[in-house]
């Protein structure tokens, strides 16, 4: 007797977000982004040290150019762009 044929995993897709779940969830990231330490435009250089172990890990939040943060992504170094919020500044 052979071993059954594999089947392909499948995933439904997420439903859409909804206006209010969408603003619900925009404004527990500020929330995240208002603890995170600001490191300004040194953001790109100190996610790597992080990233690398050379700093102890902690929340940050900084400025980047579109070609840093997809440099940063090509490392394996996870960042979410954020809108800007008035009380962050």
């Amino acid at each position: 007797m052979s071993p059954p044929a594999p089947v392909a995993a499948t995933r439904a897709p997420a439903p859409p977000l909804g206006s209010e779940q969408a603003a619900l969830l925009l404004a527990s990231i500020r929330q995240l982004a208002r603890q995170a330490e600001d490191v300004g435009e040194r953001f790109p250089e100190e996610a790597r040290r992080i990233h690398r172990g050379e700093v102890e890990a902690r929340s940050i939040r900084g400025a980047a150019s579109g070609d840093e943060m997809g440099e940063l992504l090509d490392e394996g170094i996870i960042v979410l762009p954020v809108p800007p919020d008035e009380d962050l500044h």
